[in-house]
């Protein structure tokens, strides 16, 4: 007869044999269960590309136009590769690294400064930096808005000169297509007009006192130095010693030239292409006559405090297009 103490080891036993089973049988169904989830994850391609607006290593891609294929490419890749027809238009995403100029980039990817700039929508080359982003695509051309209703494309190749069959081939589109106030069409070949690059390159303004001077009062919100209320400040002033020579911003034509009782003595002066500029507060009637054309170099007038002023100073209102501009965005 089996006594107590043999009774209980033998149930001990018994019992640690079932959960030692159990523990296995639960750990291989773990183990399974991470095997089976690493096999469906291995499964599926891990994007480089962001996704989101999320900061993943890698390019994120945006489509641009809808005739346009896009994707990513490692900046050790054979780019030629990619470019799978002659008129087929593509484009790949490339991160700004330390170095990098919109000129070298362009040599690098066999297209033109402008193609960079237009595609990429930039207004000064100065703004980039590194980190950013750049759509590069596989031809050189630029992207164009169309201005009026019932362009085609023949009439957008003509004012570029450019090839309006390949011009059609790349948008995929007929050449008598009407197209849509609004809409983009990429023009292979194409160039930016002369004052946009020099817009861009920060060339098409020069500040109009070449001397030392300060900003006492900047463009926009500001409280007004006459009733302390906040008012909006069409311009730009800058401050400096009473006579000091005044130039013209850029090439144009004198427009108007006299004197009210808010700038002073005042001259405007437009380029012909959207910009126009009024110089106030100067210390007498510029020496230049309406009609006049003038350069960088032309002394216009000299620095005073005529009129609504405090002080010596320079006021410096911008227009493009017939809207106010920050002056400081536009000169070199």
């Amino acid at each position: 007869m089996m006594k107590f103490s043999e009774k209980v080891s033998d149930f001990v036993d018994r019992i640690s044999l079932r959960v030692a089973l159990q523990c296995t049988v639960v750990t291989f169904g773990v183990c399974g269960m991470v095997l089976a989830g690493a096999f469906v994850f291995t499964g599926h391609t891990v994007l480089e590309n962001g996704q989101g607006g999320y900061d993943y290593p890698g390019n994120p891609i945006a489509q641009e136009m809808p005739v346009a294929e896009v994707f990513s490419i490692d900046t050790d890749t054979n780019f030629d590769s990619y470019v799978e027809s002659e008129n087929e238009l593509s484009y790949f995403s490339y991160r700004i690294k330390q170095g990098d100029m919109i000129g070298r980039l362009a040599n690098q990817f066999n297209i033109t400064e402008d193609t960079i700039i237009s595609v990429n929508n930039i207004h000064s080359s100065r703004t980039i930096q590194i980190g950013d982003y750049l759509k590069i695509p596989s031809k050189s051309g630029i992207l164009y808005t169309v201005k009026t209703d019932n362009e085609t494309i023949d009439s957008i190749a003509e004012k570029y000169e450019v090839d309006a069959a390949e011009c059609a081939s790349v948008n995929h589109v007929a050449h008598n297509v009407a197209f849509e106030k609004g809409t983009t069409v990429f023009v292979p070949d194409a160039v930016l007009d002369a004052v946009t690059k020099q817009e861009i390159n920060g060339d098409l303004l020069k500040k109009p006192i070449h001397g030392s001077w300060y900003k006492s009062s900047s463009f926009g919100w500001r409280s007004n130095p006459f009733t302390g209320k906040r008012t909006y400040h069409n311009g730009l002033d800058m401050a400096c010693a009473q006579g000091t020579t005044v130039y013209s911003a850029f090439p144009g034509k004198v427009v108007e030239v006299g004197f009210n009782s808010v700038y002073g003595n005042y001259i405007i002066i437009t380029n012909g292409t959207g910009y126009k500029a009024l110089y106030g507060h100067m210390k007498s009637k510029s020496p230049c006559r309406r009609g006049q054309v003038v350069n960088q170099s032309t002394v216009i007038g000299y620095v005073g405090s005529t009129g609504m002023s405090t002080g010596p100073h320079l006021h410096f209102t911008l227009y493009k297009n017939g809207k106010l501009v920050n002056p400081a965005a536009y000169w070199n």
